[in-house]
């Protein structure tokens, strides 16, 4: 996969080096901003059952 994308990306090394880390960055972003709130009210973090005895 990572093969795919680096074959095609436009330019030379060191603009492929930019732009792979452009997209990298934009993964994260989005996971962070959109992905992982809209997923966190569906984990059973939440949800402990140890009581207090």
């Amino acid at each position: 996969m990572y093969g795919w994308i680096w074959r095609h990306l436009p330019g030379n090394a060191w603009v492929r080096a930019l732009l792979s880390l452009g997209l990298v960055v934009a993964t994260v972003y989005v996971l962070f901003q959109y992905v992982f709130p809209w997923a966190e009210p569906l984990l059973p973090f939440n949800d402990v059952t140890v009581d207090n005895q």
